[in-house]
């Protein structure tokens, strides 16, 4: 892929290019709005599958090719929506000021890029929120042409490339992985985590202008650095090697003794190894669109009740051998991220 020339870029404020504004969300609960099979979807507030928390049969509200954001969430949560949509409480939506219908796709997706880059620096999370208001200060850099305007020829010919160069290498990494790793869960059941061994520990609310330096991890609600917003040097419990769930339904496995402020669940298991943690982790992450999508937020209620779907031997009792294997297996062959583009998007 050609190195992208940065020579003719201009800084532009979001806000210029894009009205920022929520999208139309109907004012019922989740039970009444998702269902199994519904066709059009839900962009609710999170950083999994592009944001979609489930389908409905109600009629959109928003059309599609347009970029959102959750105000409630990180930089995490902007995503393009090729298709129409419904929108969702705290769900944002940038629509073009100006250039119209020179916002195709393939630009967007440009500008989606280095709109996210430069959000990230700003560190949102749910203390620090990412309202539209701050989003449209955001500046962005974006190629020009001579006439000092975003120069659309060259995004789209720059984004056509990409998914032309990075579309064999996704296929050909799919095709090894379902090969290398795909998983028969005919034999799987659902385990209670605490009929797992797990504990469960409710981190402790620490302002950031309360927080010390010192040697802790600290772990918040985000998906960025798996939550880690820094060390500090408070006295605040520590959980080893846990488990953490975070109120917008972000899962990670941590090696090592961490602290969390009071939207982190730990759960804690010293009895089983990394693998199996990383393993249930895999598990949970596949199923918490669905366990997320019928609440507003992961709370103790839901912490408390929490299943996981694994491997069962013909005794009904968790597989670990299978799980260990496994996730070695994995660990060994898997040295390429599936997601490619983003990483390509993100580091252009």
């Amino acid at each position: 892929m050609k190195k992208v020339d940065r020579l003719n870029w201009k800084e532009f404020f979001v806000g210029d290019l894009f009205d920022i504004h929520p999208t139309k969300a109907y004012k019922i609960t989740n039970k009444d709005l998702l269902v199994e099979n519904g066709e059009n979807p839900v962009v609710v507030n999170s950083a999994y599958n592009n944001g979609i928390g489930g389908y409905t049969n109600l009629d959109a509200t928003e059309k599609g090719n347009t970029i959102t954001f959750s105000d409630t969430t990180t930089a995490d949560a902007i995503f393009y929506q090729e298709s129409c949509f419904v929108g969702y409480p705290h769900v944002q939506g940038l629509y073009p000021k100006c250039y119209g219908d020179k916002w195709s796709k393939y630009s967007l997706l440009f500008f989606l890029a280095v709109f996210k880059k430069a959000s990230f620096v700003q560190n949102f999370d749910y203390a620090n929120k990412f309202t539209r208001d701050l989003a449209k200060n955001i500046i962005v850099s974006l190629p020009s042409d001579s006439a000092g305007n975003p120069d659309f020829a060259y995004m789209e010919e720059y984004m056509k490339d990409v998914f032309e160069k990075t579309k064999y290498k996704l296929l050909n990494q799919q095709k090894i992985n379902i090969v290398k790793t795909s998983v028969n869960i005919k034999d799987w059941k659902e385990f209670d985590l605490s009929d797992l061994g797990f504990k469960n520990y409710h981190g402790k609310r620490l302002k950031k202008a309360d927080r010390i330096g010192g040697n802790i991890p600290f772990i918040t609600a985000g998906k960025e650095n798996q939550g880690v917003v820094g060390l500090i040097g408070n006295k605040r419990p520590t959980y080893h090697n846990p488990i953490t769930i975070d109120m917008f339904g972000n899962i990670f496995y941590h090696r090592g003794n961490y602290a969390g402020d009071d939207n982190v669940y730990f759960f804690v298991n010293d009895n089983i190894s990394e693998e199996h943690k990383l393993f249930i982790v895999a598990s949970l992450q596949s199923q918490m669109q669905s366990i997320f999508a019928y609440v507003d937020q992961f709370r103790q209620d839901n912490a408390s009740c929490l299943n996981v779907l694994l491997p069962a031997t013909p005794e009904g009792q968790p597989n670990y051998t299978y799980m260990e294997n496994y996730m070695k297996d994995v660990m060994k062959k898997q040295s390429a991220n599936l997601d490619v583009l983003q990483m390509l998007l993100i580091g252009c």
